[in-house]
């Protein structure tokens, strides 16, 4: 019965991809979709593992090389550019930028409020910097 409700269990939508990004991240280099199958304990099909990191793919969040008649496959980015990168698709994907954006700098704790000002402020003068070169 507990292995019967063990295979019916669904993931939430993303645990996968969480699941074999993870596995890459532990790589100490390029990975194979069975390395990553044999990581996450093998009870994913092969063809669902190579399925998720197509995906991955899709969305740049993963870069692949050819290795034999299959593919190593590498994070295209570490765990803070993979959520920097779901922000803006997330803001991409609404009309009002700018209340969106508002309404997320209004949201923040006042020490992230802070870190983010400061943060931009790095990149004003970073791009000045650029410019006058």
């Amino acid at each position: 019965m507990a292995e019967q409700r063990r295979r019916s269990r669904r993931r939430g939508q993303g645990e996968l991809e969480a699941q074999v990004l993870s596995a890459l991240r532990e790589a100490e280099g390029p990975a194979t979709a069975g390395w990553v199958q044999e990581r996450l304990g093998g009870d994913l099909a092969y063809t669902t593992v190579v399925t998720i990191l197509s995906r991955l793919l899709g969305k740049g969040a993963v870069t692949r090389e050819r290795a034999g008649r299959s593919f190593a496959w590498t994070p295209a980015a570490d765990e803070a550019g993979l959520a920097a990168r779901k922000m803006r698709k997330v803001l991409d994907g609404e009309d009002d930028r700018e209340a969106v954006l508002a309404s997320f700098l209004t949201a923040l704790p006042p020490g992230d409020e802070q870190l983010l000002r400061e943060l931009l402020r790095q990149a004003e003068a970073q791009a000045a910097t650029e410019r006058d070169d």
